[in-house]
């Protein structure tokens, strides 16, 4: 950076516009800048700082009161300033905020601050807004505000202060000259990264707790704080384990306590029913035996009822005996040849009277024969009934076959698709345990994903910027050999212009005009000038030249500083890999990424096909041992009605005994018992008719002799109603009936089988059964509990050893993560307890140090210089950030703070000029062509001064201009070329003296 000229208008305490040629000033590398106090000397800096920057060093910035109080009304605070920033050149003009009067009414309105730069050299767009002239001066200069006042704008009094300040005051100085902003991003990176590890520590640790929660649910127990989680949940499932196949051993046994307890109950069922049966065929028997007596006088009665029926017929007969006789005697024969058709009406025909005249005889013949047919008949309607009972007993056998059958059938579809399950159960655990492991690795899927892409990104840029890098390395060394060429012939021709001085003042005397060197007006003998003597414009020629090279080196060395940069930071992205490896591992980790993510899409649908899968076993199970219990039910029950069917079809075999059918015999019974009583009636009516009336009276009195009544009065006496008749018939039909039944239902080889048992209790048997169905019950229960909490046990400690496998690396990363942000941030094992940034703030005030003490051994005479510490301070304040003095006249290590003011004044300028050099480094090395020192040569002796002026000689002897701030007479005869800032009522203007 050089200054080439500064014009202010109505700034500060000039009133008018006022003009600084620093070219000319600074024509000798050294001038004086001074004046009386307040004259405005501070001000010019400010004005070449409000150019650059836009605002001014220190609390001044605060007032924001630029506008002159001695300007005129509606004068416009101005400042212009032509500098060579960066090898370009360039004009700035910026006008402040301020206030000026309305042009209508009473008052002040505020004007907004303007600016503008021009490019001097014709290349580049001008610009008008602030941003954009803020941003291109500090890309130009390198720097920010505060680093430029304090590297080119030597403050007064703030190095003493920086001198003197404590650990954190310096800390904050150095922080606005040195940007450790990324410093400060890295230790905030760090922290973020060991923040965010532990989110996810902690997210896996809480996972993991409840999974260890769902276990001890699941189980029932305890979880055991003291123990290794997966040794404790494999302990918990091998418990379970053993409880599954203990309950499935009591399973076993139930089922079998349960099915002998059934088959008991049956035997004993069947064994009651036979006595129960026994008991009624004998009370029937023992009825049949006591009512005999009676049914003799019945038997005697209906004999005498018939014996006195014929007698009281042909008595009442006798008139009609005569008309009767021929339709009686046509109507017997065919009553005869009617019945002797019939199969069994021999009982009948070969019994009744040849004679026809003993019709009692032949009553009796008929009465036995319908007596016997009748008893037929009674049993044949039994066995009718009896028919119909086996033909329901049959339908009802058939249907619980067929029930058995589909129950049967059911059982097995049951059990044929429950024997898939396990299987199918196994398959589904597998794809949610893949699942599970899929979804856990996305999000690190992701990360490498994106990771790869950048680094290949990366690596295609990287390959540009080091062709781009090579080229600007080839430019960068090119322009400095250019600039260190132009450099040396520059101070070759300052030092023989130096050398040539004499003549070039004797070729300014003029005869009869004082010398301004001697002051004589005699020139007796002055220099000649040679060929060989350099002009001032020579050395200004190649001054120019060396200031363009150096510019240009600049450029070019910011270029390779940026590209080096870029290409550091591309090597990092890129791991310093090739792109074909990168691209390999992108598409390896994107198709992991798409086969987790698809994996993990179908987790919830799994999971709900699982708990289904086993829902449906447990289901299937106990539908099929409630369909085990309803088959050997239907299966008892159908044996039992089968068999008795069975026995019902035997007895009515045994007692069909031919090839009749049950209707065939009945109809025949029936009609033979119709054509026998039919016959006996046409016979009788026919042998009456045949006696006619005279042999009526004989028949009548041989049949009263015959029949043993005294009378025929008697005799019709007997005779029973046909009512009384029948119903004495049918009860000698049923008790034979009855008897026939008991003998039948004794004769059973399964009721003579339980004649001398006890009789049989079922209550027991029964509670026996009902017990051992709950015991079942309560068993299959179990069974299937312990059966559903191994299957969850087994599923959730698959989980928790997978949630433990993902924890330990992660464990482990994290505690490394952790310790290194510690070390960055000041802690753990750093021993100096420095952060990153407050190390980096330490390093550079150790260069400051080591720049600054090469200047004060020379300005203290060898006596003084710096001693940096990094030790850490008390009280929490930050560490390394320690200066003090070294005296080698007594070898001490002293505080600064102990110094007189004008050693002060030598540490702090020294410090100044050192932490100049650090700063124009730190900025890329830009070259500082001009800067001001400001006040504090008056506590100086004179031998100080001496070697003070000499290091200043030092730094004007690279063509850098320093401009010197002080009101110090004796400085104003030591340097020719001055600045005087006069103080005016009417505000204060300058006078420039340039040693040329």
């Amino acid at each position: 950076m050089r200054l080439h000229k500064l014009e202010v208008t109505a700034f500060g305490p000039f009133a008018s516009t006022e003009t600084v040629d620093f070219d000319a000033l600074g024509a000798d590398g050294l001038f004086l800048l001074h004046g009386q106090t307040g004259a405005g000397k501070t001000t010019i800096l400010d004005a070449v700082a409000f150019a650059l920057y836009g605002t001014v060093p220190g609390a001044r910035k605060d007032g924001k009161r630029f506008l002159s109080d001695h300007a005129a009304p509606g004068a416009v605070p101005t400042v212009m300033l032509d500098a060579t920033l960066g090898g370009r050149r360039m004009r700035i003009t910026r006008s402040p905020e301020f206030f000026r009067p309305k042009k209508r009414g009473a008052g002040t309105t505020k004007q907004n601050a303007k600016a503008s730069l021009t490019w001097l050299d014709g290349t580049g767009q001008n610009l008008t807004r602030l941003d954009e002239i803020g941003d291109a001066v500090g890309a130009a200069l390198g720097m920010s505000a505060d680093q430029f006042f304090q590297v080119v704008l030597l403050p007064q009094g703030e190095f003493a202060r920086f001198l003197r300040a404590d650990s954190d005051e310096r800390g904050n100085l150095l922080e606005r000259l040195f940007d450790t902003s990324r410093f400060g991003d890295i230790e905030e990176w760090f922290a973020d990264a060991r923040r965010a590890s532990a989110a996810a520590l902690e997210t896996s640790r809480i996972a993991t707790d409840k999974l260890l929660g769902q276990i001890s649910t699941a189980s029932g127990e305890d979880e055991q704080l003291d123990r290794v989680p997966v040794e404790w949940a494999s302990d918990v499932l091998d418990t379970s384990r053993a409880a599954l196949n203990e309950s499935a051993q009591t399973l076993a046994h139930a089922r079998a306590t349960s099915d002998t307890a059934v088959v008991t109950l049956r035997k004993l069922e069947t064994t009651r029913d036979l006595q129960r049966r026994r008991s009624i065929a004998c009370e029937q028997r023992a009825q049949y035996e006591a009512g005999a007596a009676e049914r003799a006088v019945l038997r005697l009665e209906l004999e005498r009822s018939a014996a006195a029926g014929p007698v009281a017929a042909l008595a009442g007969e006798l008139d009609a005996a005569a008309s009767r006789h021929s339709s009686a005697s046509a109507a017997s024969d065919r009553a005869y040849r009617a019945l002797a058709q019939l199969d069994g009406s021999e009982a009948v025909t070969e019994g009744l009277c040849t004679s026809g005249t003993d019709f009692v005889a032949d009553r009796r013949v008929v009465a036995a024969a319908v007596r016997a047919w009748n008893t037929e008949v009674g049993a044949l309607e039994q066995l009718r009934i009896l028919v119909r009972r086996a033909e329901s007993e049959e339908r009802t056998a058939t249907q619980l076959e067929g029930e058995l059958a589909t129950v049967e059938r059911a059982v097995e579809s049951m059990q044929s698709e429950r024997a898939t399950l396990p299987a199918a159960i196994d398959e589904v655990e597998a794809a949610v345990h893949s699942a599970v492991h899929a979804a856990a690795e996305i999000p690190a899927l992701e990360m490498e994903s994106t990771r790869l892409g950048k680094a290949v990104e990366a690596v295609a840029e990287l390959a540009k910027t080091r062709t781009k890098l090579a080229a600007a390395e080839k430019a960068h060394n090119s322009a400095r050999t250019a600039f260190n060429d132009a450099r040396a012939h520059t101070l070759d021709l300052r030092e023989q212009r130096l050398a040539g001085m004499a003549a070039e003042l004797a070729s300014r005397l003029v005869d009869g005009e004082p010398c301004v060197v001697c002051g004589s007006e005699d020139h007796p003998a002055p220099t000649q000038a040679t060929e060989s003597t350099v002009t001032k414009q020579d050395e200004d020629a190649a001054a120019a030249l060396e200031h363009r090279a150096a510019a240009l080196t600049e450029k070019k060395a910011a270029l390779v500083l940026a590209l080096v940069r870029v290409q550091d930071s591309l090597v990092q992205q890129s791991g310093d890999c090739n792109s074909a490896q990168l691209i390999d591992a992108r598409d390896t980790v994107d198709a992991a990424l798409k086969k987790a993510r698809a994996e993990a899409s179908r987790l919830d649908q799994l999971r709900a096909r699982l708990a289904h899968l086993r829902s449906e076993d447990q289901r299937i199970a106990a539908a099929v041992g409630e369909k085990h219990s309803a088959a050997a039910g239907l299966a008892a029950r159908a044996t039992q009605v089968r068999a008795s069917a069975q026995e019902m079809r035997s007895r009515i075999a045994v007692a069909m005994d031919g090839a009749e059918s049950i209707d065939q015999r009945l109809a025949r019974l029936e009609e033979l018992i119709t054509l026998s009583t039919d016959l006996v009636d046409k016979r009788v009516a026919a042998a009456g008719s045949a006696t006619e009336l005279q042999k009526l009276t004989d028949a009548l009195a041989a049949k009263v002799a015959e029949s043993g009544f005294d009378s025929a009065a008697d005799a019709a006496q007997r005779v029973l109603a046909p009512a009384r008749i029948a119903s004495i018939e049918k009860h000698l039909e049923a008790a034979n009936d009855v008897r026939a039944h008991t003998e039948q239902v004794l004769a059973e080889p399964a009721i003579l089988a339980v004649a001398d048992t006890e009789p049989v209790d079922t209550v027991a048997a029964k509670n026996v059964v009902d017990d051992a169905a709950s015991r079942l019950h309560a068993a299959v229960a179990a069974h299937a509990e312990c059966k559903r909490r191994v299957e969850q046990l087994e599923a959730l400690t698959a989980q928790l050893w997978a949630a433990v496998d993902r924890v330990a690396p992660m464990q482990a990363k994290h505690e490394e993560l952790a310790a290194l942000a510690d070390v960055v941030a000041g802690r753990g094992q750093n021993a100096r307890k420095m952060s990153l940034r407050s190390y980096v703030l330490a390093s550079r005030l150790e260069d400051v140090a080591e720049s600054a003490s090469a200047r004060l051994r020379r300005m203290s005479s060898g006596r003084y210089e710096f001693v940096h510490s990094d030790e850490a301070e008390s009280r929490g304040r930050r560490g390394g950030l320690g200066l003090d003095i070294r005296d080698d006249y007594t070898g001490v290590v002293r505080s600064a703070k102990t110094l007189s003011g004008g050693e002060s004044f030598l540490a702090s300028l020294s410090l100044a000029l050192g932490l100049a050099d650090v700063v124009a480094a730190e900025s890329g090395g830009v070259v500082l062509d001009t800067i001001f020192i400001d006040e504090g040569f008056g506590t100086l002796d004179a031998d100080t001064l001496e070697s003070v002026m000499g290091v200043l000689d030092e730094l004007r002897a690279g063509g850098r201009v320093v401009g010197i701030v002080s009101h110090v007479d004796e400085m104003r005869q030591r340097i020719p070329s001055r600045l005087h800032v006069i103080r005016e009522r009417d505000g204060s203007r300058l006078q420039l003296f340039a040693a040329s």
